[in-house]
């Protein structure tokens, strides 16, 4: 069951119902509670008979604005379509949130509601990154400011977790994003949780050490870790990169006839790149160290870009996300405390 957020994002129901339609066609044992205007959802329900089959609306005429701060969100926001559908997962209605609506305010309600899990003092929130390879997944990309050595070793094994869940791998390859290789290089936050995670054995992760930037576009490793100010200017850096790319593409292309021609014979290999370049095949943040599964789609994605949200949320309630990582990060706690101890 997938709780909606229908008039979270730029475009509410517009977005969201068509998105659901289209994850249903890939996920035909799928069931969702849309929480939202009524009207509106039923007005794009309508253009979708299969959906509707297996929709239910909860009517609520309070929707959490784009601009809203979070702590304003949660006092004002309790009867929202973002609280009601955060509430439906902590009341064990649905199995995951899916929202396309304020970051903020979503991760204070989920934070408030859902609660984090035992022996996680911040959630974080993981992204999936392109890579040569396949995908990657990259977290914090905008939870947190800061993080502490223990938190960074906390993402690391929340990240892997859901490595194994999307990626089907055993034990994920996970590194710490620095400024450089070397041990002597970085915050020394970076360079304690390198300590940690080197120094710890029967880790369900395989510890590369550090990497640098440019490395996480080659899929050197599943899961990067980064505390979140440095993770969310290194997202928006590649997704203004890759604009910047497709830009530069689209001139070169059309400066003259020859060029245009080539373009034309090359139709088709320009095509696989901008399918592999799309943001929508990976748009959803997912916020990770929660006792419930939430995840963030885009604000102005389209149909196709939600739906993309919402397959990452049924691959994740399918793989028991929550229950690795309870169980991860409480043998990982208990092995830390140990080694300190002695």
């Amino acid at each position: 069951m997938i709780a909606l957020d229908a008039m979270g994002g730029d475009f509410g129901p517009e977005v969201v119902v068509p998105g659901a339609a289209i994850s249903l066609t890939r996920h035909p044992n799928l069931r969702f509670k849309m929480f939202g205007d009524q009207a509106q959802i039923e007005a794009e329900l309508s253009k979708h008979a299969e959906l509707a089959a297996c929709a239910e609306i909860v009517h609520t005429d309070s929707a959490i604005a784009m601009d809203a701060k979070p702590s304003q969100a949660i006092r004002q926001g309790r009867s929202s379509s973002m609280w009601l559908a955060i509430k439906s997962v902590a009341d064990g209605d649905s199995d995951v949130v899916i929202s396309a609506g304020n970051t903020g305010a979503l991760m204070a309600m989920s934070k408030l509601v859902l609660r984090p899990i035992s022996d996680i003092e911040r959630p974080a929130i993981a992204a999936l990154w392109p890579t040569v390879r396949n995908e990657c997944i990259v977290l914090d990309v905008g939870a947190n400011i800061g993080a502490s050595a223990s938190q960074l070793c906390d993402f690391a094994l929340m990240g892997a977790a859901m490595a194994r869940a999307l990626f089907h791998v055993d034990k994920p390859t996970v590194g710490l994003l620095n400024v450089g290789l070397e041990e002597i290089k970085g915050a020394e936050e970076v360079k304690q949780a390198h300590g940690i995670l080197q120094g710890l054995d029967a880790l369900p992760i395989d510890y590369q050490g550090f990497v640098e930037g440019h490395e996480i576009g080659q899929g050197r490793v599943d899961v990067v870790v980064v505390e979140g100010f440095a993770g969310n200017i290194a997202l928006k850096t590649a997704e203004g990169t890759a604009r910047q790319i497709s830009q530069y593409l689209r001139d070169a292309m059309s400066r003259s006839l020859m060029s245009r021609v080539g373009a034309f014979l090359a139709q088709g290999g320009f095509r696989t790149l901008k399918a592999k370049m799309d943001p929508r095949r990976v748009n959803g943040g997912t916020f990770l160290g929660l006792n419930g599964l939430a995840v963030k789609s885009h604000g102005g994605t389209d149909a196709l870009g939600f739906a993309s949200a919402i397959d990452i949320g049924q691959d994740m309630v399918e793989s028991g996300l929550v229950g690795r990582m309870r169980t991860d990060l409480h043998d990982f706690h208990e092995r830390l405390s140990s080694k300190l101890a002695s």
